[in-house]
């Protein structure tokens, strides 16, 4: 297995609508995920996030609060043929969008096929990954704030 790369993403809400990442997997399936990626050496977390939404989305954001993390232990998940010797920590931060309308960046995330924005309330109806994590992002949302940070364990 290969080290564990850290990772972070950006919870991106407007008008009751989550501002996501619409990716085509290799078997020609559509889903979504949070805009992020990989920290770099001498990054700070927030800088990361805030680096990835303009890379990915042509977006600068204020990186705020941690609302939750995850493993991802490719080996223990559906997509076990693809990437069995990948683990990733995601650290899930709120973000406020500053500046720019979201669209493609300089640096489009791999896969993506386009940025959307998903209902808050009916993002359980979507393939979007975590799943899992889709309870932890609607309380954070109601609640207005993100309480304590969430760990959800091995998740897809």
């Amino acid at each position: 297995m290969r080290a564990v790369r850290v990772s972070v993403k950006a919870i991106i809400i407007e008008d009751d609508r989550l501002l996501v990442i619409h990716k085509r997997g290799q078997a020609g399936n559509d889903y979504y995920t949070l805009p992020g990626g990989g920290q770099k050496p001498g990054e700070t977390l927030l800088e990361a996030v805030q680096r990835e939404c303009l890379e990915e989305l042509d977006i600068q954001v204020e990186a705020g609060e941690l609302v939750f993390a995850r493993d991802y232990i490719g080996k223990n998940h559906e997509y076990a043929g693809y990437d069995a010797d990948l683990h990733i920590l995601n650290l899930v931060f709120a973000c406020r969008r500053l500046t720019g309308e979201p669209g493609w960046g300089s640096e489009p995330d791999r896969r993506q096929v386009g940025v959307d924005w998903l209902p808050l309330d009916g993002l359980d109806k979507y393939p979007f990954y975590p799943h899992e994590g889709i309870p932890a992002i609607q309380r954070w949302w109601r609640e207005g704030k993100p309480g304590q940070p969430v760990y959800l364990g091995d998740i897809n």
